[in-house]
């Protein structure tokens, strides 16, 4: 491996600075970079200055930022001398304001003024620019992010700093073909910042004088050569093989090496060692192990078992998904790209009529995965049709409403990266929104408007669509509906939204639901929503509830639901032959209820037409 094509961005910029009049460094600017020459890490900022200062085209390289001023520890100043400006300086003059602190200094008897204040430091470099006995000389200026304000309101001040460094660019450049100068840029302002949105847009956009240079995270390489280099920093048990190493290496992608090295700190200040898996989720999310981990060939045997509790008439979407969790626990799950780590730990498409359980299984789902039904995170997609809704997912970009709230999605993963994704009626969702999901199928992470990046490798991404139900006749048996509902999807991605990208992600992940029209899922259905209310009297109200018969009951209620609404149709029917009856009872007799039974009888036993009384 050739070491000059770790940074390519830095050949980029070694080559820019001999070109251009200005250059801006964004992206990974705060990180750490290896010195080509040293080996030693050192922050980016400096490592530019150390470049430009061994470069003997430049007398003077001036690094400044507003906190400090002028850098002269790191800066390097041959030519330039201050006291003609201080001997002109008018006693208890406004010009510099500057504090006995940062009048003198030693460096070599040539410290001057820092300029902190930014309307002198500004004007300073027009005047530095424009001197014809200094035209060898780099400007730096570091933490740029908090310079100027919002693109669209630029304040009158902010408009005169842009004005001044875009003069100071024009007069930074040199086109006369015929001066002994031309072959090279002499004096150039390098900016330095982690966002180029910071950096309003009229000063670089359709400006040749002016290169936007984005420094990546580090690549693989990168973070294999900074791994192999300070291997002996991380304690790891097991410690790492060949084998281990490499999976390492492939896990911190999109980490900056700072975050690399923080994790080989605290893998040395732990009393106990732990796997390399465990020290990332304990960097990046503040826990040991990851509730993956606590999954077990014991638990995972009884998945179908413990899904069907909630989930009825459903048996061969149980058993899909029980594919996927279990290809997931064995780290089977995306074997087949190299990004595996990186990619969600399953992804299922649920499709069917309305009430069969979708929703459901993914709450069952996230309960058995994580302990805890609310670990299911429900985007409701019709909410989501129009062609700029994406940033309410994602987050809306700088200068606009909302900015700074972020995105609904990428703030719920980062909330609760360990969970499960639902995305319900994904068909009425818009088209743009779905280049979102494409995005996190494949990479298995999501840039929000803020530029931060949020990860959705510990999370199972779930679709739920109606496609097809309202064409598909109820009566069909299992397989031919099953066939219906992917014809049906397929012919929905394909045709109508021209998208089969989409659907190659999913793959064979499809999971059509059975439609539900049997007495014995129906009554199964009003049992399981029965125990509900049965716990809510007996926490509430200490109070006992039955039916005087119930096999007649659940018969009734199963024969008063529209079959075509499934599951739902039984909700119905309880809260309106039910709930609405008995909430009424019970607010009559809400002083006499501890302790007694409510007894549910019915007037005829095919019609669901209930009576309640106390014993």
């Amino acid at each position: 491996m050739e070491e000059r094509k770790i940074d390519l961005w830095l050949d980029r910029f070694i080559r820019d600075s001999k070109l251009k009049g200005s250059i801006i460094l964004s992206g990974n600017s705060s990180d750490i970079i290896r010195n080509r020459k040293t080996g030693k890490y050192e922050y980016i900022s400096n490592y530019i200055i150390r470049v430009l200062n061994e470069d003997s085209k430049f007398n003077n390289v001036i690094k400044w930022d507003r906190v400090d001023g002028i850098d002269y520890d790191v800066s390097k100043i041959s030519n330039l001398t201050f006291g003609e400006e201080k001997a002109n300086k008018a006693p208890n003059s406004n010009a510099y304001a500057l504090d006995e602190d940062n009048d003198l200094a030693d460096n070599n008897n040539n410290q001057g003024p820092k300029y902190k204040d930014i309307n002198e430091f500004f004007n300073y470099v027009l005047q530095q620019i424009k001197s014809k006995a200094n035209n060898r000389i780099c400007f730096i200026i570091d933490y740029s992010d908090y310079i100027f304000g919002s693109n669209a309101s630029l304040s009158e001040n902010e408009r005169n700093w842009l004005s001044i460094i875009g003069k100071a660019l024009r007069e930074s450049m040199n086109y006369d073909m015929f001066d002994n100068d031309f072959k090279e840029q002499k004096r150039s302002i390098i900016i330095i910042t982690n966002k180029l949105s910071t950096i309003p847009s009229s000063y670089y956009l359709n400006n040749s004088d002016v290169s936007c240079i984005n420094i990546p995270t580090p690549s693989r390489p990168e973070r294999e050569t900074f791994i192999q280099n300070n291997e002996s920093l991380i304690n790891l048990d097991p410690p790492l093989d060949e084998n281990r190493r490499n999976d390492f290496i492939d896990s911190l992608e999109g980490f900056k090496l700072k975050d690399i090295a923080q994790i080989m700190k605290l893998s040395m200040q732990l009393d106990t060692k732990l796997s390399a898996d465990k020290i990332i989720n304990l960097y990046k999310y503040g826990e040991k192990k990851s509730p993956w981990e606590d999954l077990s060939k014991s638990k995972l045997s009884n998945i179908e078992e413990t899904l069907a509790l909630r989930v009825k008439g459903q048996d061969e979407a149980i058993e899909k998904v029980k594919d996927v969790i279990i290809r997931a626990f064995t780290g089977f799950s995306g074997i087949q790209h190299s990004t595996k780590q990186k990619k969600p730990k399953g992804v299922l498409f649920f499709v069917g009529p309305t009430g069969v359980g979708k929703t459901e299984l993914a709450k069952s789902l996230a309960e058995f995965l994580f302990g805890d039904e609310s670990a299911c995170i429900r985007f409701d997609m019709s909410e989501f049709n129009h062609e700029h809704s994406d940033q309410r997912l994602v987050g809306a970009p700088p200068g606009y409403v909302g900015y700074e709230e972020g995105g609904q999605l990428t703030n719920a993963i980062k909330e609760k990266p360990f969970s499960v994704i639902l995305f319900d009626e994904i068909e009425k969702a818009h088209g743009r929104i779905l280049d979102k999901f494409l995005q996190i199928l494949e990479d298995g992470r999501l840039t929000d408007g803020k530029g931060e990046t949020v990860s959705f490798s510990e999370s199972v991404i779930i679709f739920t669509s109606n496609i097809g139900s309202s064409e598909i006749d109820y009566t069909d048996d299992k397989e031919q509906v099953y066939n219906k509902f992917l014809e049906h999807v397929k012919k929905h991605f394909v045709e109508e939204l021209k998208r089969p990208e989409l659907l190659n992600r999913i793959g064979d992940n499809i999971v059509p639901f059975n439609f539900i029209d049997g007495t014995d899922f129906l009554n199964n259905i009003a049992k399981s929503k029965f125990k509900y209310i049965e716990t809510f009297i007996k926490e509430k109200y200490k109070a006992q509830i039955k039916f005087e018969n119930e096999d007649n009951a659940y018969s009734a209620i199963s024969n008063a639901v529209d079959k075509k609404n499934g599951g739902r149709g039984v909700l119905n029917v309880l809260e309106s032959k039910i709930i609405n009856p008995l909430s009424n009872f019970i607010f009559e007799n809400i002083d006499s209820l501890q302790g007694r039974t409510i007894k549910i009888t019915q007037f005829r036993a095919t019609i669901a037409e209930f009576d309640f009384k106390l014993e």
